[in-house]
C-alpha cells in the first residue's frame, strides 16, 4: 500500500486499479494488484529446478533437473525464475512486453524481494539482457529484458547491465512453435556485440522474459561461452 503523502493524494484524484481484474487497488502490498488477484500471483518458491527454475510441487527429498531441461541439454549452469507465466503473472508479460507498462515494474521488484534466495542469487553479477533484433526495438519502442535487467540490478544492489549480445536475425515469434522449431528458429541468431568484451572471472547472468523451452537463452548462452563466458546463469521473469 502506498504511504508517501503525495501518491495518497494522487490516489484520491485517479485512483489505481488492478492490472488483471480493473478493480480498486486497496490494502495490498503492490501497486497495481488487488487483494483477490494477488491469490493468483504465483511467485516461484523452493523446491526448484536448478537449472530452470520451475518449482517442484510437494515434497522431493532431492532437487533435480526437471524433464524439460534434461532434454535440453543447457549451455548455462543454473538458472532461476521470479513467478509462473500464469495469472498475473503472464499480464504482468503481457502488458510490459506489448504495452509499455513500465509503471509494474516497481511491482516486479517486489515480486523479487518476495522470491526466496533471489537477492543473494543476483549477488556479484553483471546481467546481460536478451536482445531485440533493430527493427523490433523500433517498433516497440524498447527492449522488455533490458527493462527487466535494470530492475534486476535495483534488486541486486546496483549490478551492472551490460548490453553484450545483438540479435541479427529478425527470426519469427517463438510463441507458437514446439520445442524442435524454436530451436531451429533461433539458431545463428545472436552474436557477440561489437566492441563487448567479457571477464573470465566475471559471474554472468542472462536476462529475459520468459522461460518456455529454453531455446532463446541457450542460443544466447552459446555465444556467451564462445566469448569466453566461463560462470554463466539465467534468470526469467516467467516461466511456463
Amino acid at each position: 500500500m502506498r504511504t508517501n503523502p503525495l501518491t495518497q493524494v494522487l490516489d484520491l484524484i485517479i485512483p489505481r486499479t488492478c492490472v488483471q481484474c480493473g478493480g480498486p487497488v486497496e490494502e495490498t502490498a503492490y501497486d497495481y494488484v488487488c487483494a483477490r488477484c494477488v491469490q493468483d500471483l504465483y511467485i516461484v518458491r523452493p523446491p526448484f529446478c536448478d537449472t530452470c527454475g520451475f518449482p517442484f510441487f510437494g515434497v522431493v527429498e532431492k532437487v533435480p533437473a526437471c524433464p524439460r531441461c534434461r532434454e535440453m541439454a543447457p549451455r548455462f549452469d543454473a538458472g532461476r525464475t521470479v513467478f509462473l507465466h500464469r495469472g498475473v503473472g503472464s499480464v504482468f508479460v503481457r502488458e510490459l512486453k506489448y504495452r509499455q507498462a513500465m509503471y509494474l515494474l516497481s511491482d516486479i521488484e517486489k515480486c523479487c524481494v518476495q522470491s526466496p534466495g533471489l537477492q543473494r542469487y543476483l549477488e556479484g553479477s553483471v546481467l546481460v539482457p536478451v536482445p531485440l533484433h533493430p527493427r523490433k526495438r523500433r517498433e516497440r519502442g524498447f527492449n522488455q529484458s533490458t527493462a527487466l535487467a535494470e530492475c534486476f540490478a535495483r534488486v541486486g544492489g546496483g549490478l551492472e547491465v551490460v548490453d553484450g549480445l545483438v540479435r541479427r536475425i529478425d527470426t519469427e515469434s517463438q510463441t507458437s512453435l514446439d520445442r524442435i522449431h524454436r530451436q531451429s528458429n533461433v539458431k545463428n541468431a545472436f552474436a557477440i556485440a561489437p566492441k563487448a568484451a567479457f571477464n573470465r572471472s566475471q559471474r554472468y547472468i542472462l536476462i529475459d522474459d520468459v522461460f518456455t523451452t529454453g531455446a532463446t537463452l541457450n542460443a544466447c548462452s552459446a555465444q556467451l561461452r564462445k566469448a569466453g563466458v566461463e560462470h554463466l546463469d539465467v534468470l526469467t521473469l516467467a516461466h511456463g
